[in-house]
């Protein structure tokens, strides 16, 4: 199974550069992921396809203003540094820009010098292991040092930062946005609710892979990058009972499916209140364990991302359904619209 067969032509015009004034007001492509049928409507009337029972299930991680800007306390170079992972006693993974000025011990110094990180190991790829150097409360100052690390085809300025974030954003961590939830508004979720269709919550920090394309020709080949998630008890109780009932298990995002698959199979198709990190790659001929269907943006060609919905739906139907959103102007990536991938029948 090669790269190129999950390829397809996206004019630039149509990624989005900003998010939709109104979150629910996005685009919505129902797609059978039996017959490739294809309906078109507003995220807003997702609530017409959930029936009560589903169980609706969200990824609650919130991204940190990750990315920052400095300098090298000896030379004054200006350096990039985006925080991907914590790894405990203030130790971050990062990506550096430019990655060859940094040597092991540099310094760089953010703001007046209120944040600073030392260099204590180089890896491959632009990726390194420093120390952070600070007075205080980490989050408060990158929430005042630092901004959104938006994905590298979004070049404006984002003017709302709470904008990259879910509405139900809740525990930190993310270096991106798990986008498919940013269409929710409160109102929404309410709705749903009031519906019957349980809303429930698994966290899963996005990190490195995100900002990652797949290099290699054969799939087989790609390291698939690892990612911690957690689900707890209620959760997972809640999923039982409606895999036991025969309820439908909805993921929103790719994110909370590589959480949600990862668990039922590790444990025998069950879920269980667990913790850990995930590198599970999911691409056609994968027999799904955890989910029914799946609430997911439209995402970049040759990505382990559209391997994934091309797992679920076939990727025929996939790549159909993509054209077809091209030629219909849909808006595509993180801030664009949105598919909901399902079948008449489960409906």
């Amino acid at each position: 199974m090669y790269t190129k067969d999950f390829d397809y032509y996206l004019p630039e015009e149509l990624i989005a550069q900003t998010p939709i004034e109104k979150r629910d007001d996005s685009r919505l492509m129902i797609l059978d992921k039996e017959t490739g049928e294809i309906e078109h409507r507003h995220f807003k009337d997702i609530i017409d396809y959930l029936n009560p029972g589903d169980v609706l299930v969200l990824n609650d991680t919130k991204v940190i203003p990750a990315r920052l800007i400095g300098t090298k306390e000896a030379t004054g170079a200006v350096i990039e540094l985006l925080l991907l992972k914590d790894t405990g006693n203030d130790i971050w993974e990062c990506l550096s820009k430019p990655a060859k000025r940094l040597k092991k011990d540099t310094i760089i110094s953010f703001g007046n010098g209120e944040l600073k990180a030392q260099v204590i190991e180089k890896k491959e790829e632009g990726i390194c292991r420093v120390q952070l150097i600070y007075n205080g409360i980490l989050l408060e100052i990158l929430e005042k040092l630092g901004t959104m690390p938006l994905p590298p085809y979004i070049h404006e300025k984002l003017k709302d930062q709470s904008r990259y974030q879910t509405v139900y954003a809740k525990n930190i961590g993310s270096a991106a946005a798990p986008t498919a939830g940013l269409h929710f508004t409160h109102e929404l979720l309410k709705k749903i609710a009031d519906k019957g269709i349980i809303v429930t919550y698994v966290t899963l920090h996005v990190g490195l892979g995100t900002f990652r394309p797949v290099e290699v020709d054969n799939i087989l080949e790609h390291h698939m990058h690892s990612e911690y998630y957690v689900m707890d008890k209620t959760t997972a109780d809640i999923l039982n009972k409606a895999k036991s009932e025969g309820r439908r298990i909805i993921a929103v995002g790719t994110t909370s499916t590589r959480v949600l698959e990862t668990i039922a199979s590790n444990n025998n198709s069950k879920f269980v209140a667990c913790s850990g990190n995930t590198d599970i790659f999911i691409y056609p001929g994968y027999k799904f364990k955890a989910i029914d269907c799946l609430i997911t943006n439209f995402h970049l060609p040759k990505s382990t991302l559209i391997m994934l919905v091309s797992a679920l739906a076939g990727k025929e139907n996939i790549l159909h359904a993509y054209n077809t959103a091209v030629a219909s102007k849909y808006r595509f990536f993180s801030f664009g619209d949105a598919m909901f991938i399902t079948t008449k029948k489960e409906r």
